[in-house]
């Protein structure tokens, strides 16, 4: 059985399903920018009850040409999970974008050339729906257009990258496929320490930090149903060549209400979330459709709840937030 490739192996959704595949008996190479990172890999894959003794860690940087021949020969199976993502938006909108074009564009000729029979990638909500639409209703056949004004670099990264991909694998992929992932807002408990966006965003709320609650409205879905989407995306014959919205049932949520969830669930814990959002209109609460997924790949997300909650009480076990109460 061949080995499976994970880029951003040491990142919140490279941990999580370089887990699930360890535990499911698939051995695995990760890519981490540098080894240093590899301790704390393997700490966060056992902490997800994986055995990491499958588990092979290399260097390769998106940036650069040297170490992708080497990780990804001998694998017919590559999970592109690894994509810058800022704490705050840059200045230089390049500074995101041409790591995100280039590093894709990398990673897919690497597995083209390696004879990969499939690369499963990691997108974003962000590339389908930030481009304002009447109704604010959106499938994977809806496409963020990179010139709508006021778009910040994240976005404008993710869908650049994501067109890039599909551009260059339409155009000179081989015997390659593509597939792509475009989850929402990612939850869920962390396997490792090092926080990103979306937990530093409940430690904010947590913690006191946040006193106001950004007037957002947006899709959630946890983290461990992005690991099992990519795993149902990579087996699925009929996946080829198609998209899949990454989103739990349910309407979609603001930071209000995440933080009524974690008062009524958590109690004196949740004492410091905010109760008020910062002063403006509402802006509209998008419409995300997940049938593809469900219908097409079987794949059944958590509950937003659940998920929210359960991202909460994993940053208090790895002791990232104070309990109270």
């Amino acid at each position: 059985m061949s080995r499976v490739l994970v880029t951003g192996g040491a990142g919140y959704v490279g941990t999580h399903l370089i887990a699930a595949l360890l535990r499911a008996g698939r051995p695995v190479r990760a890519t981490v920018r540098s080894t240093a990172r590899e301790t704390e890999l393997r700490a966060a894959v056992r902490r997800g009850d994986a055995d990491d003794a499958g588990l092979e860690v290399v260097a390769a940087d998106l940036m650069a040409d040297d170490g992708w021949p080497a990780a990804v020969a001998g694998c017919e199976e590559v999970h592109h999970v690894a994509s810058p993502i800022p704490v705050a938006q840059p200045d230089d909108p390049d500074e995101l974008i041409v790591p995100a074009r280039e590093g894709t564009l990398r990673v897919l000729r690497a597995a083209r050339d390696a004879g990969a029979r499939r690369v499963v990638l990691t997108s974003s909500f962000a590339a389908v729906g930030y481009t304002p639409k009447p109704g604010a209703e959106f499938t994977e056949d809806d496409w963020t257009d990179p010139d709508t004004p006021g778009l910040a670099p994240y976005p404008r990264s993710k869908v650049i990258a994501e067109r890039a991909a599909w551009d260059l694998m339409e155009r000179d992929g081989g015997d390659t496929e593509l597939v792509v992932v475009n989850p929402t807002a990612i939850f869920g408990p962390t396997l490792t320490t090092d926080l990103r966006s979306s937990t530093q965003l409940i430690k904010a709320m947590l913690d006191g930090t946040m006193s106001l609650a950004p007037r957002q409205r947006f899709g959630v879905v946890d983290v461990r149903d992005v690991a099992d989407l990519h795993l149902r995306a990579m087996a699925e014959p009929e996946a080829a060549a198609k998209r899949f919205l990454a989103v739990a049932d349910g309407p979609t949520l603001s930071f209000l209400e995440m933080a009524r969830i974690l008062r009524r669930r958590l109690g004196p814990a949740a004492a410091r979330v905010p109760t008020q959002e910062v002063p403006g209109e509402d802006p509209p609460r998008p419409i995300i459709h997940n049938d593809r997924a469900r219908g097409e790949l079987g794949w059944r997300p958590r509950p937003a709840e659940t998920t929210i909650v359960q991202t909460a009480q994993s940053l208090r076990d790895l002791g990232l937030v104070q309990a109270r109460g």
